[in-house]
């Protein structure tokens, strides 16, 4: 029983010494401007080891020189309550939860139809099993801000578990509790992908549209807005329509979204 209590102490000791180390690198980001993310670092390894080379582009932008278009076209497709909350949008996890739960309910139902279907079909006759539908996979919704996105992308791995969720939750009241909201949107904004090995506002639009992040127009900026929540995806579909309808909707929404 011994040995279990020095156990537990220890690893509570190693959680604590953790957030001390999290903490420490929050705070040093009021005057250093971070060098790199966990995820930039871990999309460089893959780079460079499934393809031998490393195209990458970033340039860091201060916070006046980064378009107002573009902060309010991300801030208004990612995340529009980000000058009020703080750091959690519980209304937008708790309607993300709705959503996926509908999802999976009807993916559910159409599998259901799907093996029903095929139970009718079959005779002892046939030769052949009835090929099924395919069954479209529920599409899940994130209720992410963009703080907790900085906070995963930052410090976090990609994995999905309830552990890594209650870190992320962590930094996120961290950084909203050491940083003003100015510097997140800073921070983010120059180190949030914008496709392979595009990381930065300037590097995107640069790429993109071959020019510096402080002239982007207000379609424009609306355009890499859309493209965040899959970036390498969307860099492959230049003449999406989806995209382009889109961006459409959130340049119109761009006088509405609050800036920090």
């Amino acid at each position: 029983m011994k040995s279990f209590w020095r156990w537990l102490a220890l690893v509570a000791l190693a959680f604590v010494l953790l957030q001390l180390f999290f903490v420490a690198r929050i705070a040093a980001m009021l005057v250093i401007n971070p060098q790199s993310t966990a995820f930039e670092r871990s999309e460089a390894w893959r780079l460079a080891s499934q393809k031998g080379t490393l195209r990458w582009g970033q340039q860091w932008m201060p916070y006046d020189k980064i378009s107002n278009n573009l902060k309010r076209a991300v801030i208004a497709s990612e995340d529009d309550g980000f000058a009020s909350h703080e750091g959690v949008d519980w209304d937008a996890i708790e309607k993300a939860w709705q959503k996926n739960s509908r999802a999976q309910e009807l993916a559910a139902q159409a599998q259901a139809r799907n093996a029903a279907r095929n139970a009718t079909t079959i005779s002892p006759k046939a030769t052949k099993t009835p090929t099924a539908r395919p069954v479209k996979q529920a599409k899940i919704v994130g209720g992410s801000t963009i703080t907790q996105q900085l906070a995963k992308n930052l410090f976090l791995s990609g994995e999905r578990t309830l552990l890594r969720k209650g870190q992320e939750f962590v930094l996120t009241l961290m950084l909203e509790a050491v940083l003003s909201k100015e510097r997140i949107l800073e921070i983010y904004l120059n180190n949030v992908e914008w496709g392979e090995g595009v990381f930065g506002a300037e590097a995107a639009s640069l790429h993109y549209f071959r020019k510096p992040a402080a002239r982007l127009s207000t379609y424009e900026a609306a355009r890499l807005a859309v493209m965040l929540p899959r970036p390498k995806y969307f860099e492959k579909l230049p003449n999406s329509s989806y995209v382009a309808g889109r961006a459409g909707t959130i340049a119109r929404r761009l006088e509405s979204a609050e800036l920090p």
